[in-house]
């Protein structure tokens, strides 16, 4: 089933919910009878017709008319982009700020307009409130705590939120419905972190079991050094080489020329890879939880929203003399250890690096924008022109750093 929240032609005022049904007839009887007009086209905020019932998604916002051509309405309603908008909105600003009114006619059932990561969320406040009571999003949108609201909005209004939408909507989903589903090409583990990070504590279990039975049941007996070692001699250096989503837990390819190789969902926990050439790979959402990389090469590397927690990244080279940064985004690095790692230039926006050691690092010009650094060691590092807007601070160390640490560099974050 699919809701979508419906109003007249030209007015972005007065929208009223429907429970999408079996037909697009059936869906145009129920907005005539909401909206108290004789319905007969739906389009999308940007102007696009409606002629068939699969086009429409849960929690669209539509627009009714009785036969006249799309008009766009004067004040559209939160969340909408109008014709013509180009792009996301991308936001790394912080959580804290100004409130809802919750006075009058308002209540838990208001609409609220969440833009998570550049992603537009519409729900209800009891939604937000009533399943976790407890957690981040339940203070920030009830009436008794709603000085913690996002300080910061978008250009329609909605409250600006700098987390992963991809993790973010199953735990909505989950407050919505109280089912917890995953789409097969989302990490679990990502999820989690978002659920521990939201206090939606009533999924953490849930979640734990789905990330343990991830780790412990694979599809296939893991591939050994002597299948890597048979695939590289038998690969033509012209031709691409795949290991995506291949189990190579606990796995010795160290010191091997792996170059440009696309690892994407491998599973390479624990697997020592201390010395090897790792320069160009993928390894977007690879799983590298406890593993050996000292001494790796790691130019133009892709980790985005890798799993590296607890792994040993010690005097790797992530810089690139010809300018090109390697993509760290995302990448769960709690507890590594970085020490002596060339990281200048480096993206790590929106990172985790709690209580990592990141001694002695050269990340001159390094993203760190929105990062968890929190009792992150960063004794003896050069953060020149580092980038540390809305990163967390809360008792990271600092003590002889190479270059002073400007609080423009640290807008917003908790030192």
């Amino acid at each position: 089933m699919k809701r979508v929240i419906l109003f007249r032609n030209g007015s972005g005022v007065d929208g009223k919910v429907l429970l999408v049904t079996h037909s697009l007839e059936e869906v145009l009887a129920g907005a005539s009878q909401k909206l108290g007009i004789r319905a007969t086209h739906l389009y999308t905020p940007q102007g696009g017709l409606i002629d068939d019932l699969r086009l429409i998604r849960d929690d669209d916002i539509l627009y009714v008319s009785e036969g006249e051509d799309f008009v766009l309405p004067l004040q559209p309603c939160p969340g909408v982009r109008p014709p013509g908008h180009v792009g996301t909105s991308l936001s790394l600003q912080s959580v804290a700020g100004p409130s809802l009114t919750c006075s009058g006619v308002s209540s838990t059932h208001d609409w609220v307009t969440l833009n998570v990561g550049g992603r537009v969320f519409t729900t209800t406040r009891a939604t937000l409130v009533t399943k976790e009571p407890n957690s981040m999003l339940a203070k920030m949108f009830s009436c008794e705590d709603n000085h913690l609201l996002p300080s910061n909005r978008d250009a329609h209004g909605a409250y600006l939120i700098d987390r992963s939408y991809t993790y973010f909507e199953p735990l909505l989903n989950f407050l919505r419905n109280g089912t917890l589903i995953l789409d097969p090409s989302i990490n679990p583990q990502g999820v989690l972190e978002e659920a521990r990070f939201f206090g939606i504590e009533s999924a953490v279990p849930h979640l734990e079991a789905l990330t343990c039975a991830q780790d412990e049941t694979p599809d296939v007996e893991p591939l050994t050094r002597h299948d890597v070692v048979k695939a590289l001699i038998s690969t033509h250096h012209r031709d691409e080489l795949r290991f995506q989503g291949v189990s190579l837990k606990r796995a010795d390819l160290s010191k091997l020329d792996l170059r440009n190789i696309n690892f994407k969902f491998a599973d390479l926990s624990q697997c020592n890879l201390s010395g090897a050439n790792l320069n160009g790979c993928c390894l977007e959402r690879a799983n590298l939880c406890g593993a050996n990389l000292e001494g790796a090469q790691l130019l133009n590397v892709r980790l985005l929203c890798a799993n590296l927690e607890s792994a040993n990244l010690r005097s790797c080279n992530f810089e690139d003399p010809a300018g090109t940064r390697s993509n760290c985004e995302g990448v769960n690095l709690r507890g590594a250890v970085l020490e002596g790692s060339m990281l200048a230039g480096v993206n790590l926006r929106v990172a985790t690096l709690k209580n990592a050691n990141l001694k002695n690092c050269d990340l001159r010009g390094a993203v760190l924008a929105g990062a968890d650094l929190e009792n992150c060691d960063l004794s003896g590092s050069d953060l020149q022109e580092a980038n540390l807007r809305g990163a967390n601070l809360k008792d990271a160390a600092f003590e002889l750093m190479l270059t002073p640490l400007h609080m423009s560099q640290t807008m917003t974050c908790d030192l």
